[in-house]
């Protein structure tokens, strides 16, 4: 299984008013766009979803894969699909998805809102 980037398509953003903007895509719907029309990384697919419960936080993305550490981020922008895709594509190539700070997106390193450990198989009796 390769590496699957989340992306909230009912996120608002940080500056999505609903009543001068209600006929508008939403924010999340234009970033999922984005990468629709993108190159992907190598081992990375994109899979739409309503919702990542980062509302306040929008537009959100997650990534995870097996066996590695799973993050979500927030405070993006439909802009940011590139080096959201950057991002993305380092944590396909890491062993345990963590990516050295260093040569994170700077996205990357600012909006985190969340780092999930790995589900770690139960033990064989």
């Amino acid at each position: 299984m390769g590496t699957v980037l989340h992306v909230c398509t009912t996120c608002k953003g940080q500056s999505f008013d609903p009543e001068t903007d209600a006929l508008a895509p939403r924010p999340g719907r234009v970033l999922a766009d984005a990468f629709a029309l993108s190159d992907l990384p190598p081992g990375v697919t994109v899979q739409e979803v309503e919702c990542l419960s980062a509302c306040t936080m929008g537009c959100a993305v997650a990534l995870s894969s097996h066996g590695k550490w799973s993050y979500v981020y927030g405070r993006l922008t439909p802009d940011d699909a590139p080096e959201i895709l950057r991002g993305a594509g380092l944590y396909a190539a890491s062993a345990d998805g963590i990516v050295v700070w260093r040569d994170r997106p700077q996205i990357f390193r600012k909006q985190s809102l969340a780092r999930i450990p790995p589900i770690i198989p139960p033990m064989e009796p």
